[in-house]
């Protein structure tokens, strides 16, 4: 990838590069020129931006050594981006943001992008333990799986259905699809998708049925809920609702279309449904982080303050997978910092902001085992120096952590 041409160096002649702290920058010097760089481009202060972003650009490069010099750079392709939807006539000419390349998962391959770091693996682990211990004794297990990679977690739960269970249940495994607008993409369909799952339900001697229900987050899921309202039980079922890293993509409260109901969110009709279909047990794992505010300035921050993690955790990844890696992360950067409106569709909350939301819809809290808690230590010991977790008794989480940081929550929640 090269660096995109701003403009001459030789405009801004006061303007020098500085050189970054520890070989490959200093974040908070990085932060800091992000920040009066989001302002400017707000402010419609083209000259400003122009200084600043050439600065920027020929301090960070995208294939930089440094970790900090890459997060920049994706911070800086991010503001580029923006600065050409506010001003086009100004900067169409002069800037070049450039895209990456849109790149569709293998099964297999996205199994494999899956395992790099712990970032899926832990919401799988520990819901997949605590929907075992939820669904024993059921004859018949439906699982709602809302899931941002594709079924991934599916083929080790079905494992475990098959070997841990008294006697395994018939599994019911629900999805929904729609146009997909955000990575990691697949490079086959559904349906397909389905018959590799069956197929390998069967190997474990668990009968399955795939059911896909063309639903969209934008709309809060509405059908998929609709679909489970009038759908009919059968005798002795388990309703299982698994919700890995996609709630964050139904509308928040600041795309609430009437000022009348600015304290209702389409998340919040979501859940209330939700609540209403008596699930036996939901599984809800996010990012922690609070991406949400529409002031641009703000959301920049919070999200140059948690993005560093992912990019911190590449240094001992081959090439090939740190630039996969590293282009979702781009990807959602681009696309906090960038769009607005329903375009803006990363919105992650905070692990308070979703407890809280999930009490007011009257669902309570459940601790995940030790024996979920030991396998994840176990698991986090095969992944890079850094990794951790921390437990938090005042609300049953379980917290992913990177150096100390959080990163992703994993909670278990019943109706109550």
């Amino acid at each position: 990838m090269t660096r995109t041409g701003i403009i001459n160096p030789t405009r801004f002649p006061s303007f020098k590069t500085q050189p970054c702290g520890g070989g490959g920058g200093d974040a908070s010097f990085m932060e800091q020129l992000l920040l009066h760089c989001a302002t400017a481009i707000d402010s419609n202060d083209a000259a400003l931006t122009h200084q600043l972003l050439w600065v920027l650009n020929n301090i960070a490069s995208p294939d930089g050594d440094s970790s900090t010099q890459r997060l920049t750079s994706a911070f800086v392709r991010a503001l580029l981006s923006r600065a050409v939807s506010k001003i086009p006539t100004l900067f169409s000419t002069v800037f070049h943001p450039q895209s990456d390349e849109v790149h569709r998962f293998s099964v297999v391959d996205l199994a494999g992008f899956v395992d790099l770091t712990p970032w899926h693996r832990f919401g799988y682990i520990a819901a997949n333990d605590a929907i075992l211990t939820a669904v024993e004794g059921y004859s018949t297990v439906h699982i709602v799986d809302l899931s941002l990679t594709h079924c991934m977690q599916i083929p080790t739960l079905i494992d475990a259905m098959a070997t841990k269970l008294n006697k395994p249940p018939l599994l019911k495994l629900t999805v929904v699809s729609s146009p997909s607008s955000f990575p990691p993409f697949i490079n086959i369909s559904y349906q397909e998708l389905g018959s590799k799952l069956v197929n390998f339900a069967t190997t474990r001697n668990i009968e399955m049925q795939f059911t896909i229900i063309p639903s969209t987050y934008s709309d809060g899921f509405s059908s998929l809920l609709h679909h489970l309202r009038i759908y009919s039980t059968s005798y002795n079922e388990a309703l299982v609702v698994n919700c890995h890293m996609m709630l964050r993509y139904i509308p928040d409260e600041t795309l609430t279309v009437s000022p009348s109901h600015s304290s209702l969110s389409l998340r919040s009709v979501f859940l209330s449904q939700l609540r209403s279909l008596n699930p036996t047990i939901v599984t809800l794992v996010e990012e922690d982080a609070d991406l949400t505010s529409e002031n641009l300035v703000t959301r920049l921050r919070s999200a140059f303050n948690y993005f560093w993690i992912p990019f911190d955790t590449t240094d001992t990844f081959v090439s090939e997978q740190r630039r996969l890696y590293e282009a979702e992360i781009r990807w959602k950067i681009e696309n906090v910092v960038a769009k607005e409106g329903v375009e803006r569709v990363e919105r992650t909350e905070t692990k308070g902001r979703w407890i809280e939301r999930m009490r007011d819809n009257e669902f309570g809290g459940v601790r995940v085992s030790e024996e979920a808690v030991l396998e994840l230590k176990a698991m986090l010991g095969e992944h890079a120096v850094g990794w951790g977790m921390k437990k938090d008794d005042e609300d049953e989480s379980l917290v992913l952590t990177w150096k100390g940081h959080s990163v992703v929550f994993a909670t278990v929640w019943v109706p109550i």
